[in-house]
């Protein structure tokens, strides 16, 4: 059953994991440093730099109607204080090529890498971050705002405190056990860990070892309501000189499948993933939703994977329904609108990511017919990409791209979402 008219179906990419040759970004710096813990660097990417109108064509061929992908701050303003208006034109052309193809751009105006300037100046803990970060926003928009209806200011700016509870559980097994507010220290770690981390620092002139700080580097409770302040400041900013914007950001949230006793668990969690946001979150003009699986949640906490559970490329629980309930238990505390903005799988079996659309699709319309406010599905990802420390290993993509030649193969997948365009 296709959508209605006016829904918003399509995929997404971020610029650092498809463009390729992001030189003045912070990830380039680590991808690159002697005893990188990346598994390839990003090089070229899918050249999508270049290759933009092939992979819009596509998306258009397949019937799709909208296209989610990241301007990147690092090519905007390369230096501090130096922009490029060339790069600008860049973003213009990518922007009008989608409205020829009557493709509706939602823009993320930074998806995980930063300029690597921004690094050097204390990066994602410094309270210069909100002036930088809000002046770049205002740039692009004032400039490239007449071609959007949709912004998003940062992407995922939640994940920070769910790095921190996964990297609790890798200092547990490195034998590390920090008690709550504890805060690691050089002294804990281990010689190839510093000898890394020193690396780092000194890539980006900082002089604390400990003191690189990535948009996607661990958060505590002080850097997570930093980064909210960034995303509020910056939506407020946009707002004021583009009203006609819709502005908000995309959150990385669970469905929790709460088992009997688990209820008082299960709301810690969704405090710490979602609600303690609200009273910032509740002005976006709407929310992008990104859910990947399940958490099985009891009354001692979250569960592993089930045993004999089917599995994608990223250890996730298969399990394409997941995005309904996060819809669901979103609507009971937001009321804007909900925009899935990605939504997807790894795996080398397209015929599990048909089923996977299939089966998540449905459970978006059911949403839909029960009058939740969603206005779009974007999958994850467009084309297999960079998977940021996982290199290339995991395909997520919709089209795939081969490594030697960047010769583009539509996969059957792609047909299938398309299938369902309004």
């Amino acid at each position: 059953m296709k959508f209605q008219k006016g829904f918003y179906l399509g995929a997404a990419t971020a610029a650092h994991q498809v463009e390729g040759n992001n030189t003045n970004s912070d990830y380039w710096v680590m991808e690159n440093l002697p005893g990188s813990a990346f598994t390839d660097p990003s090089g070229i990417a899918c050249d999508h730099y270049r290759r933009y109108k092939e992979d819009i064509d596509y998306m258009k061929k397949a019937g799709l109607n909208a296209y989610r992908f990241s301007i990147e701050w690092a090519r905007i303003e390369p230096e501090k204080g130096r922009f490029d208006e060339a790069q600008v034109e860049h973003y213009r052309d990518v922007l009008t090529y989608c409205r020829e193809n009557r493709i509706e751009p939602i823009v993320t105006l930074l998806h995980g890498t930063s300029p690597k300037w921004l690094i050097s100046e204390g990066g994602w803990k410094a309270e210069g971050t909100v002036e930088y970060f809000t002046r770049y926003c205002v740039y692009v928009v004032e400039r490239l705002g007449d071609l959007m209806h949709y912004v998003c200011t940062l992407n995922e700016y939640n994940m920070g405190l769910q790095m921190e509870a996964i990297m609790q559980k890798v200092y547990k097994k490195m034998g590390l056990n920090l008690q709550v507010g504890m805060k690691l220290t050089t002294d804990m770690l281990p010689d190839e860990k510093k000898k890394m981390l020193r690396a780092q620092a000194e890539a980006f002139g900082v002089e604390d070892i400990m003191g690189v700080h990535t948009f996607m580097s661990q958060a505590d409770e002080e850097s997570d309501a930093f980064l909210l302040h960034v995303h509020e400041a910056a939506r407020n900013a946009i707002k004021t000189v583009r009203p006609d914007l819709k502005v908000g950001a995309t959150m990385s949230l669970h469905f929790l499948d709460v088992l009997p006793g688990g209820g008082e668990q299960a709301e810690k969690i969704w405090k710490d993933e979602f609600s303690h946001y609200l009273p910032v979150i509740k002005d976006d003009d709407f929310i992008g939703v990104q859910n990947y699986t399940r958490s099985i949640v009891g009354p001692d906490g979250e569960r592993p994977v089930p045993d004999g559970a089917e599995v994608t490329q990223m250890g996730y629980e298969y399990y394409p329904e997941s995005v309904a309930g996060v819809i669901r238990r979103m609507a009971k505390d937001y009321h804007g609108e909900i925009f899935v903005t990605e939504n997807g799988l790894a795996t080398d079996d397209d015929s599990r990511r048909v089923e996977f659309i299939q089966r998540a699709v449905k459970s978006v319309q059911e949403c839909v017919e029960e009058g939740l406010p969603v206005v779009g599905y974007l999958y994850w990802s467009l084309l297999d990409n960079f998977e940021w420390q996982s290199g290339y290993c995991k395909h997520f993509g919709l089209i795939g791209v081969n490594r030697e030649t960047m010769e583009r193969t539509p996969k059957e997948s792609l047909w299938c979402l398309g299938s369902y365009a309004p």
